[in-house]
């Protein structure tokens, strides 16, 4: 196992690194989300999901939903290399074609278009239910942002996949602590993330969402826990492995210049 948590860890690297650079090449993007995140993709894409780049539509496949819709340069990072579309298309990224702003339906792998927040929840709980309905045994996993939890939108979701038991839905709180121009307690507070969802009758896991092993732990809970929809509340660092974005609200929505770019990724590639 310890060549396998090597293996995720450096598909981690370089997922935040391809983030960055697809944030610089086209200008804008959103960096500070994407890094702060790519431990759990890598950990769900490249270890624990069940699906076939091949065929994105295949019918027993596990769905995931970026809630938190800003963060494409580590979605479409994480496609391209699984091998969803070509790597080439990433050259593409925020200019006339399919690689948009915000999730693209019409690229393969992508399965709801996001970016007003707070909506993923409710189309992930949508497919959940067809699946039971139907009676798949695909999993549905959304991964939200922490200031996303001040939609109320999140809630009725929260509330309606505990009435209907939805044990086949994960969501997961990339829970960084920063917004998109101050921190998130400053904004509205949402702690504690955990026990909220447990009063909303789903099964809470908090986690360290750098560490490897205790993403793989969690998702392995959840996959075995009945009866209840649950929640992985994953702390994380926003900017984390870039000394001059971690904690900074600034770079929510920034893209780093050549000089940012070669300090982020020296600082990257030497960690």
């Amino acid at each position: 196992m310890g060549a396998r948590l090597e293996e995720l860890r450096e598909k981690a690297r370089q997922l935040r690194i391809s983030s960055l650079m697809l944030a610089h090449q086209a200008g804008s993007g959103h960096p500070g989300g994407s890094l702060s995140a790519a431990d759990i993709l890598a950990v769900l894409f490249y270890h624990h999901m069940k699906y076939d780049a091949k065929r994105p539509d295949w019918p027993d496949r596990d769905r995931f939903i970026l809630s938190k819709g800003h963060c494409t340069p580590l979605l479409y990072s994480v496609l391209s290399d699984a091998g969803f579309f070509p790597k080439e298309e990433l050259a593409t990224y925020r200019r006339l074609g399919r690689l948009t702003g915000h999730p693209n339906p019409k690229l393969p792998g992508v399965e709801i278009a996001t970016g007003s927040l707070g909506q993923g929840l409710s189309v992930g709980h949508g497919m959940a239910l067809a699946g039971k309905l139907d009676k798949k045994d695909y999993r549905v996993y959304v991964l939200l942002g922490d200031g996303e939890l001040q939609e109320g939108s999140v809630w009725e979701a929260a509330m309606s996949a505990s009435h209907y038991k939805s044990d086949n839905l994960t969501a997961i709180v990339d829970n960084n602590r920063v917004a998109q121009d101050n921190m998130t307690a400053q904004l509205k507070g949402i702690e504690p993330v955990d026990k909220k969802f447990e009063a909303f009758g789903w099964h809470a896991i908090r986690i360290n969402g750098h560490d490897i092993p205790s993403i793989i732990d969690a998702l392995e809970e959840a996959a075995e826990t009945k009866g209840k929809p649950t929640v992985i509340v994953a702390d994380t660092i926003k900017g984390k492995g870039v000394s001059f974005m971690e904690n900074q609200p600034k770079w929510h929505g920034k893209a780093p210049n050549d000089e940012q770019l070669k300090q982020a990724v020296g600082e990257l590639q030497n960690a």
